[in-house]
């Protein structure tokens, strides 16, 4: 089919490119007319946990009122006390200042309500308590921009809060992955594609494929979108993979024509070869790109199914691009490819990508010398690598992970110090029932008297609506909502605390609020990750049993990816959480790697990584079908693949390097782990063991 595909697609060239042309100005009028309107920074899990069902409860019994608190405005200072002259007037102009950007229903100060939990302990420093309005996410720059003009004049003014946090992260993040993608991915992936082919032509044509892939398959989550909302984050996957997945597919077909062309094919007969070979490898390695993709659709979390549809959504379209509009690009330049040769690199470089590497042939040959002893000591090493991920501990980057010179962060640092809580998340104890009736009622007490003896909450205070059959308890945390300190609470009081003190009453009695939400989330991904891992891992096996004709091949290759994703499991928490090596790459030492890493890596990394595995693999079929002589097909893939290879993992690398030299601790992690997981699969696996176990099973591999 692939064959037939590039045949047609080369002989109606003009055809297929018009096709492509208008699909690329049809979706650059769709992207820009419904894009904006689907996307959401907001994600919600929908297996309806313990802290949605509650949060159910309170807003449809009790709607938030209008003078509730979402925002803090701090103001302190080292030189007088809220009692003085000077320190009214100051609260006085920050409290005008934030009434005059029209953003905020509720302003409260202590000077209006004397309530002492507005002033700290020493009276030097106190809160004015701020509400947002329904505009919240658009408007609370103002405020922002209101709080650091009162700044200064003896006073520190800072600000932190549900939305100034949520600014500050979706503004950090998006100029992390904006300058990892387009201020360094892009041009280091320019780099290496012109060093791997040493033209400028033949290092272009395979952006323009990810660039057209990635415009069409923006336009077509815009028009899924407007059936279901979708995560911003969904652009920035969608563009890293493209740029991945586009670049590597069309790395490998002009690669193998340009191989056909040096072995002596006309150029028609050239672009047929590699759409029977090199495009069927690009076929299989779509296909498992999207079946690791689908495993994250099944986790309940909006936010990692956006990520899953714009992955798959652009590696469906890049694999369709490879497969038609490549071939239709080779049949109209022809060698004119290689055109604008790099000094020094040109011919060689058209040499090493046509022909077996120098460099790589006694690699692989001296790898199959020894097979026994390079199997044991490249396990062993990735093993060894793999074994921190025995203390992984999972969470969720809270503020205090965020750069210092950030507004929120500043507020958190300012408001923790003075008062001990740096966030305005409570938790909430939502009780359900007759709470007029004395057992419920006397459950409550018990209740609220638990929580006032947890160090962990601060103010804890009662709530009750007997007409409308509720209870609230609810406190603040001490700290950042996201600390373990707070998650621990959490889940003391669901599974001590709460059943304790409700045992035998007839109500329903929930734990919600921003801490619970986590602890909800990390449920969902422990009890996930087994489930994706069994789906992806059986699909990919089928797949590649259709493929290789194989049953040992898919096998040997799924437990090779296992080992490289496992290796970066334990490098992340080596570095992360046990901070070795952190300051040399710039990165923090945290307590956590981000809940969402694991289910997120392993989908991608797999999908990925089977890419190289896919065409590696194809290639030494396809010698040892001409051969039959295993020993040597093995070494001819390994050699006559070795550049292109390296290349195209070169180039995923630096992608996701730039997304790890971003201040994002989640970002960070991320990047690294791809990053690393790509050059061990790209150099250990690929170049050691591989080889090793495919010379140690012989025709084995072949069995079906």
């Amino acid at each position: 089919m692939t064959e037939r595909l590039a045949r047609w697609s080369s002989e109606h060239a003009w055809r297929v490119v018009l096709i492509w042309v208008v699909a690329v100005v049809l979706s650059v009028g769709v992207v820009a007319a419904l894009l904006g309107d689907v996307l959401t920074t907001e994600g919600e899990l929908t297996n309806d946990p313990e802290s949605q069902r509650g949060e159910e409860i309170l807003e449809e019994r009790l709607p938030r009122s209008d003078d509730f608190v979402n925002e803090i405005v701090l103001v302190r200072s080292d030189r007088s006390t809220v009692d003085d002259p000077a320190f009214r007037q100051k609260v006085s102009q920050v409290d005008a200042a934030i009434e005059a950007t029209g953003a905020a229903p509720v302003v409260r100060t202590f000077y209006e309500t004397r309530s002492r939990d507005l002033v700290s302990r020493d009276r030097d420093a106190t809160i004015i308590a701020v509400g947002m309005g329904p505009d919240a996410e658009d408007t609370i720059p103002d405020v922002i921009d209101a709080v650091e003009a009162a700044d200064g004049g003896g006073f520190d003014v800072t600000i932190t809060g549900e939305f100034s946090a949520d600014d500050d992260l979706n503004r950090l993040s998006q100029d992390d992955l904006r300058e990892g993608e387009l201020q360094f991915g892009l041009p280091a992936a320019l780099i290496v594609l012109l060093i791997v082919f040493g033209a400028v032509v033949a290092g272009l044509v395979p952006l323009l494929l990810a660039v057209v892939s990635i415009i069409v398959a923006l336009a077509l989550a815009a028009l899924i979108g407007q059936a279901f909302d979708l995560s911003l984050f969904i652009v920035n996957m969608l563009t890293g993979m493209g740029l991945a997945l586009g670049i590597d597919y069309s790395l490998f077909i002009v690669s193998r024509y340009r191989e056909e062309r040096w072995e002596g094919r006309q150029e028609p007969a050239a672009i047929v070869a590699s759409g029977a070979t090199a495009s069927r490898a690009v076929l299989f390695s779509g296909m498992t790109f999207v079946l690791a993709m689908l495993g994250m659709v099944l986790v309940p979390d909006t936010i990692l199914r956006s990520l899953a549809l714009g992955a798959i959504l652009v590696g469906a379209v890049s694999v369709v691009a490879a497969l038609t509009l490549l071939p239709a690009l080779l049949g109209l330049l022809g060698d004119r490819v290689n055109a604008l040769r790099i000094p020094f690199l040109g011919r060689n470089a058209e040499r090493g990508t046509a022909r077996e590497g120098g460099f790589w042939s006694p690699v692989a040959h001296a790898v199959m010398r020894r097979p026994v002893v390079a199997l044991v000591v490249s396990v062993a090493f990735l093993l060894a690598a793999a074994a921190p991920v025995l203390d992984l501990n999972v969470g969720f980057a809270g503020i205090r992970t965020f750069p210092d010179d950030l507004p929120s962060k500043q507020g958190f640092n300012a408001l923790e110090e003075e008062f001990g809580v740096g966030t305005t998340d409570s938790v909430e104890v939502v009780v359900d029932g007759d709470v007029g009736s004395p057992p419920v009622a006397a459950a409550v007490d018990r209740l609220a008297q638990a929580m006032r003896r947890e160090p962990a909450l601060r103010q804890p205070s009662v709530d009750e609506f007997p007409e409308r059959r509720l209870a609230v308890v609810e406190a603040l945390v001490v700290g950042d909502s996201r600390d373990e300190r707070a998650i621990d609470v959490v889940e003391r009081l669901r599974d001590d605390v709460v059943p304790r003190v409700s045992a035998g009453v007839d109500a329903e009695v929930l734990v919600t609020g921003e801490t619970a939400e986590i602890v909800d989330y990390f449920a969902m991904v422990e009890y996930w990750l087994p489930i994706v891992f069994a789906f992806v891992l059986g699909l990919s096996f089928v797949l590649l049993t259709i493929a290789f004709r194989s049953l040992l091949v898919p096998l040997k290759a799924i437990l090779l990816n296992l080992l490289s994703v496992g290796a970066a499991y334990g490098l992340i928490v080596l570095v992360f959480q046990k901070g070795v090596g952190n300051e040399l790459f710039g990165f923090q030492q945290v307590d956590t790697i981000e809940a969402w890493l694991p289910l997120f890596l392993f989908s991608v990394l797999f999908g990925l990584s089977m890419d190289y595995h896919v065409f590696l693999l194809s290639r030494i079929r396809e010698r040892y079908r001409e051969t039959g002589d295993n020993t040597e097909a093995v070494a001819h893939g390994v050699a006559t693949t070795g550049r292109v290879i390296t290349g195209a993992a070169l180039i995923i690398i630096v992608v996701f390097v730039g997304f790890a030299l971003g201040e994002l601790v989640m970002l960070q992690q991320m990047g690294f782990g791809v990053a690393v997981a790509l050059l061990l699969d790209a150099t250990v696996i690929r170049v050691v063991l591989v080889p090793a176990t495919m010379t140690l099973l012989g025709r084995r591999n072949w069995y079906l």
